[in-house]
């Protein structure tokens, strides 16, 4: 690891300057939780002249909850998330997926800006040297995409992606000084490469602030399921949220969100439209699994991820009853 400068930045605007100061030559990143930072440093992929820490930033790890719905400061670590009276009471997909990331010690440090600007798990990119290979040909593909994988078969890494997407989440920028956008958690990630030095839109001197999460209707439902290969922590081997809409026993709209086998978190919009109108059942959940996991494409060696989903989806909607 080469030598870094480190800055407490103790302001928004502090750190927006600090980090527009990026250059190629002289890169500037900033750190939240620092677990996926530290790692990346560690591994050779991200070398850093300066590292900009937000912590000292107090407003950053606000979490609000009222009837225009739900604010999640950058900074909301995935234990205060998974604790969260309210978070769990009225977005129990999100409080489920959070308890269900990595480990106790890493949910009291890892932050939810953090998750889902953290870079691919693959281990061809956590390689430094594959990253100087013009097309590593990632022949060990066993935990890949099985959709959407002709330009890249590597996956998006945020766990924390899936659910917030099912609940129709935006992503708040600022680059200081009054200057901020806001983002639909959609149009935020991009598939995972190695020739950019991020998989989101945020731009140089730009923050994450904060998620904002709709209000929910009381007649939601939801679940969420992460699938490992074993029971101790682990990356998923896929990962659903549902949320439905419901109007008596039937289902009035619905969103089933995929994790880990698209190179972006991937809507399951066929299963949805098999939901509507229909009561929750084991057949409308077998027949919306099916037809979520129509036109996989798996490689040669993860073609066993395509009925391991197809399960995992069932499970999912029925557990939202």
């Amino acid at each position: 690891m080469r030598s870094f400068e480190w800055v407490d930045a103790q302001s928004i605007d502090e750190a927006a300057t600090l980090l527009a100061a990026t250059t190629a030559n002289a890169p500037v990143i900033a750190k939240a939780g620092g677990m996926d930072v530290l790692d990346l440093m560690k591994e050779g992929i991200v070398q850093p002249t300066r590292v900009v820490n937000l912590k000292a930033i107090r407003s950053l790890g606000d979490v609000k909850l009222d009837n225009s719905g739900m604010q999640l400061g950058a900074l909301a670590t995935l234990a205060q998330i998974e604790r969260h009276a309210g978070i769990r009471s009225h977005y129990r997909a999100l409080a489920e997926a959070a308890a269900h990331a990595a480990t106790p010690q890493v949910r009291n440090a890892a932050t939810i800006g953090g998750n889902l600007l953290q870079r691919p798990r693959c281990w061809y990119f956590r390689n430094e040297h594959f990253h100087r290979v013009a097309d590593p040909d990632h022949s060990e593909h066993q935990h890949h995409a099985i959709f959407e994988n002709q330009q890249t078969v590597m996956v998006h890494a945020s766990t924390l992606a899936t659910p917030l997407l099912a609940y129709d989440a935006s992503v708040h920028l600022t680059l200081g000084k009054g200057s901020s956008r806001s983002v639909e958690l959609k149009d935020f990630l991009l598939p995972p490469s190695m020739k950019r030095d991020r998989d989101t839109i945020i731009a140089d001197g730009e923050i994450l602030t904060h998620i904002s999460v709709p209000p929910i209707h009381p007649a939601t439902r939801c679940a969420y399921h992460k699938q490992t290969e074993r029971d101790s922590y682990d990356w998923p081997i896929c990962d659903v949220a549902v949320v439905l809409q419901m109007n008596g026993d039937t289902v009035a709209s619905a969103k089933i969100v995929l994790g880990w086998v698209a190179p972006v978190p991937r809507r399951a919009v066929d299963a949805e439209e098999i939901l509507i109108s229909r009561p929750l059942d084991d057949r409308s959940a077998s027949e919306a699994a099916a037809a979520a996991v129509h036109g996989a494409t798996p490689l040669a060696k993860n073609a066993y991820k395509v009925p391991v989903l197809e399960t995992v989806i069932k499970r999912t909607i029925l557990a939202a009853r």
